[in-house]
């Protein structure tokens, strides 16, 4: 993960998760976990940025496979449950072409974005376009 700079102690791990869980009372939204099949598989979205509601997906290797099919659900949540109306992604500079993936959910390339110090590929997608191209 580019941005905790240090690896996962107990101590360290439970205050992330702390973090990650403490928008839930503040913007009514964050982050969840993944479960496929009874298995957790990951987590992912919605964090607030200074650009809006930045949608991320961390996943296990194993389950790439589902990553559209998430990625649809939670979008669809994001749009049609909370109320987001513009959602973004910040990429890593190291990701090899994410453009024609995330097009395929409605993403845009929005040019880049820094934080934390990190420069990413940063990407926009508007919930007028998501309605547009999705069936819920």
């Amino acid at each position: 993960m580019p941005l905790t700079g240090e690896p996962f102690t107990a101590d360290s791990a439970r205050a992330w998760a702390a973090a990650k869980d403490a928008p839930w009372s503040t913007n009514g939204y964050g982050p969840w976990a993944v479960w496929v099949d009874g298995d957790f598989v990951g987590w992912g979205g919605f964090q607030l940025e200074e650009t809006g509601a930045d949608f991320g997906l961390v996943l296990d290797p194993a389950h790439w496979g589902a990553g559209l099919a998430i990625a649809t659900h939670m979008l669809n949540t994001g749009v049609y449950d909370l109320g987001l109306t513009v959602i973004s992604i910040a990429l890593p500079l190291t990701r090899s072409d994410p453009a024609r993936a995330i097009a395929r959910l409605g993403f845009r390339p929005a040019g880049s974005i820094e934080l934390d110090g990190v420069r990413f590929r940063h990407f926009r997608l508007d919930a007028r376009k998501w309605r547009a191209i999705q069936r819920r």
